[in-house]
């Protein structure tokens, strides 16, 4: 059974809403079934659409069978390149970067990866739809496919993605000579998919000339915009809802799912949902793209870094460039004189990969932490001291001052809990009868942002308070912590606010997302709550209607002095690995984290241990396979991509130290990716010290325990 506790260590104790657990405010709701997700709300007339996804992995679509498709019972229509609606895509969405092609289904007879969207069935039933679906015969002209990644591969260019490619300062090979101590290693990190709870659903109809769409995603405004400009709208006539969603980890913005729902109920007029199939998901929903990374370091014999050079590979599709930025985590982390960092793709005949879980610091994080790790040993220093002495004081590339950098406060306050000081550093000498025991840590930081967003707030004349913001909560208790937020700006009790979220009609509001929503929400309402507290200690009568005040955060956000503002963390792990059998098994874990003013304890506590869990599944279990043959993958379901199960995860800890940032107006940094950050490192240091061993491919594997005992100078 997975436990895990949470203390705030040294905080400051709350006086009002924030800061205090708080069960979740739809919990009955969801627990009782009464809370309806995308694919459950009813329509009068729906009709359900089934994708048929492409069997080869490059190539020309040749022909479609749909005649015979036609007359199967139910079937309303086939569509597909040659009749469906022609969309735009050459805009720039709100993220600041066009849509991946991959959601403009239909457009063309061209097929660049297997599990391409080539057909959407329509039938009465999901069912009718699914039968048919499967029944529809496409012909290809196949062309030779290359989905093959690896280190060193050609074709490889540094791309820029959401931070520059490249930077560099120093003479790197000149400080890399001039060192005492060198470790000069690869790792790679396989190809990830979020797999949320909730399959990706939509829902599309036509309301008195306007397009609704009832939709699973991570920011509604955000999908209507991108809806509005693919099908030349005016975004007035657009609205999205997403009241509940099931996790999203950031899989869930426009995809093709919404596109073709959309599409059929265009021509159709009624109601249209596509669900996808766990197995879809493997092919329409983004991943975490797999990576090559190369890590160099220079050091004095005190540990001191002289030289840094963090390399990282990673792919993308043929159709769409997105860049996993795992060498970006060096830039904040450690300085040196000579400091070079570079992200690199490579195109492959494979779907695109999106966010996912702390994109770039998750895995760009197992490379580096495991390097300082491997440079500690080769110094004779103490993990934690290496880190201690190469602590910067500002940001390494951007010479901007921190907002706050207390990594060593959470190394201290872990060590502490964690009984560091009584560890043997040597490797391989403990043991609990067949075990060989090892601990580990690691460090953590992800970047803590803000985006403009908009909020409404009313005072209700019956003394309660309605916030409308279009936010996201995926599971991960914004709801609540928007109460909470809301309730203390208005000096009131949390019952006697309601928050509704989830709509576009609200207006813009920035995504949940980059753990940027609860801070860029909060920070909306909170203004929305000076203003309307201003009216009211005015003595303003509250009318039937109520009084309705509106926030907009874009100038506040715009203004923030540039600096480096993350949220940082120190992860420590214990394991017990067996040699002859190859398991490893994870003993306890525990994470403090620096993140910014705790709204809510309770639900923060499952975004940490979340976060950590997921390492542990990143660290020992996760990896989908991609077949060179067919060019699609093996085991695209829950059977065969192994994610860690309960019997896997031990006691797990979470807990934080006071750090609330200055420049927030509720103290926010974010907390939803830290989690994951470093969890890996840390769970394969303490494989190294248990058994002696360094293991720099992921997931650390039964095989792969078995292969490093066997090659071991005394097996």
């Amino acid at each position: 059974m997975t436990t895990a506790t949470t203390r705030t260590t040294g905080a400051v104790a709350a006086k009002g809403a924030v800061g205090s657990a708080h069960t979740r405010v739809e919990g009955r709701d969801k627990v009782t079934g009464a809370a309806r997700y995308a694919a459950e709300i009813p329509f009068a007339g729906l009709a359900h659409g089934w994708l048929v996804l492409s069997t080869v992995a490059r190539g020309r679509i040749r022909s479609i069978g749909i005649d015979a498709v036609l007359g199967m019972p139910g079937v309303l229509t086939v569509l597909h390149h040659g009749n469906a609606p022609r969309v735009e895509t050459d805009f720039v969405g709100l993220l600041g970067v066009p849509p991946d092609p991959t959601a403009a289904v239909f457009q063309h007879d061209r097929v660049p990866h297997r599990g391409w969207p080539v057909a959407l069935v329509v039938a009465g039933t999901s069912e009718q739809a699914r039968e048919a679906a499967e029944a529809l015969v496409v012909h290809y002209d196949e062309e030779p496919h290359d989905v093959a990644f690896a280190a060193g591969r050609p074709g490889a260019h540094t791309a820029d993605g959401h931070m520059p490619a490249v930077t560099a300062k120093g003479d790197l090979d000149a400080a890399l000579a001039a060192s005492a101590v060198v470790v000069d290693a690869e790792y790679t990190t396989p190809e990830e998919h979020h797999n949320p709870m909730e399959p990706h659903a939509a829902t599309a109809h036509w309301d008195g000339g306007r397009l609704e769409v009832v939709d699973s995603n991570q920011g509604t405004t955000w999908v209507a915009g991108e809806l509005a400009q693919m099908f030349s709208l005016d975004v007035s006539s657009v609205r999205v809802r997403s009241e509940h969603v099931g996790g999203g980890f950031g899989s869930k913005g426009l995809r093709a799912h919404q596109v073709a729902a959309v599409m059929a109920a265009t021509v159709l007029r009624r109601p249209v949902r596509v669900v996808l199939t766990r197995r879809q998901m493997f092919s329409l929903t983004g991943y975490r793209s797999p990576t090559a990374q190369r890590v160099r370091l220079g050091a004095d014999a005190d540990g001191r870094l002289r030289a840094l050079e963090h390399d990282s590979l990673s792919l993308t599709s043929t159709v769409h460039e997105f860049v996993e930025p795992s060498a970006g985590v060096a830039r904040v982390m450690y300085d040196a004189d000579a400091h070079h960092t570079a992200n690199r793709v490579v195109p492959l005949d494979v779907p695109t990969p999106t966010w996912m879980r702390a994109p770039g610091e998750a895995p760009g994080s197992f490379a580096l932490e495991s390097a300082l790790d491997e440079l500690a040993a080769e110094c004779g220093l103490d993990p934690i001291e290496l880190r201690a002495r190469n602590e910067p004081e500002r940001g390494p590339v951007s010479g901007l001052p921190f907002t706050g950098r207390n990594l060593l406060a959470c190394f201290r306050e872990g060590a502490r809990r964690f009984g560091w000081a009584e560890r043997d550093p040597r490797p391989g000498v403990r043991r609990d009868g067949r075990w060989l025991l090892g601990t580990g840590t690691a460090a953590a930081s992800f970047p803590a942002g803000a985006g403009p967003s908009t909020a409404a707030l009313t005072a209700e004349a019956d003394g309660t308070f309605t916030v409308r913001i279009a936010a996201a909560d995926l599971g991960t208790g914004a709801r609540t912590a928007l109460t909470l937020v809301a309730a203390d700006a208005l000096a009131v009790t949390p019952d006697r606010v309601l928050v509704r979220i989830g709509d576009s009609d609200f207006g813009p509001a920035m995504i949940a997302g980059g753990s940027m929503g609860t801070r860029s929400w909060a920070w909306a309402v909170t203004a929305a709550a000076r203003e309307l507290r201003e009216r009211l200690d005015l003595g303003a009568a509250v009318p039937a209607a109520g009084i309705t005040v509106r926030s907009d955060t874009s100038a506040a956000v715009a203004a923030l002095a540039q600096s480096e503002r993350h949220s940082f963390g120190a992860q420590f792990a214990e394991v017990a690995v067996d040699v002859t059998t190859g398991e490893v098994r994870m003993r306890r874990m525990l994470g403090i984290f620096a993140a910014g003013r705790i709204v809510n304890p309770l639900t923060a506590r499952s975004q940490f241990v979340g976060g950590m869990t997921w390492g542990i599944s990143m660290a020992l279990h996760e990896e989908a396979v991609r077949d060179a043959a067919s060019g699609g993958h093996v085991g695209a379901d829950l059977a065969g991509y192994h994610v860690a199960t309960h019997a896997d995860v031990p006691l797990v800890e979470a807990d934080w130290i006071d750090d609330p940032d200055p420049d927030d107006p509720v103290g926010i940094k974010g907390i939803g990716e830290i989690g994951i950050v470093g969890a890996a490192a840390a769970i394969a240091n303490a494989v190294w010290h248990a058994t002696g061993v360094r293991h720099r491919n992921l997931p650390i594997r039964p095989d792969r325990i078995l292969a490093a005992a066997a090659e071991a100078p005394d097996a």
